[in-house]
């Protein structure tokens, strides 16, 4: 009986040190920011009637951006500087970016090519989120500062409308 509790004692240990290695092994593959000057959250508040969020961009892959019954909603401003990067990361919901000043390359993490799309300052996009992986990158000679609302964000007090994600493999970085 000593040998069978030891024999799964053993076992159990070994179990317990592989999923905490994997556990490890998968957070060193994501990407956090680089470069990030500031990220400052300006507001926060959730929404008390219930608020179904639907965006429609045309000419986009995504047809309708659903939120139905969106809970938190978030305005954070970001400044980026030369050669920084927001890392590889998703939203849990839509978010709305405009930028300040500057010009943001973004790379997809869903486009094969890694074709940059640039935007400049006085320009704004929506982000579908909802596990959409992408970066943003600062490749310019003066800082980038961006805007940026989510929507739909799980009602928390910490800075939960971020989600650190790995390199999607079609980019070079």
């Amino acid at each position: 009986m000593k040998h069978y509790l030891a024999t799964h004692k053993l076992a159990l240990v070994i179990v317990l040190a592989m999923a905490a290695s994997t556990v490890a092994g998968a957070a060193a593959l994501l990407t956090p920011g680089a470069g990030v000057l500031s990220a400052a959250v300006k507001a926060r508040a959730h929404f008390i009637d219930r608020t179904d969020i639907r965006i429609k961009v045309k000419d986009s892959l995504t047809p309708v951006i659903n939120a139905p019954n969106a809970a938190d909603t978030v305005v954070q401003e970001i400044v980026i500087a030369p050669g920084g990067h927001t890392g590889w990361h998703s939203h849990p919901g839509p978010v709305v970016v405009l930028i300040k000043s500057g010009t943001m390359s973004f790379y997809d993490g869903d486009d094969p090519t890694c074709t940059v799309k640039t935007y400049n300052a006085g320009e704004a996009f929506i982000d579908r989120g909802q596990g959409h992986t992408h970066i943003a990158r600062n490749e310019g000679a003066s800082n980038l500062e961006l805007w940026a609302t989510y929507f739909d964000v799980p009602p928390s007090a910490t800075n939960n409308f971020r989600i650190d994600m790995p390199a999607p493999g079609n980019c070079p970085f």
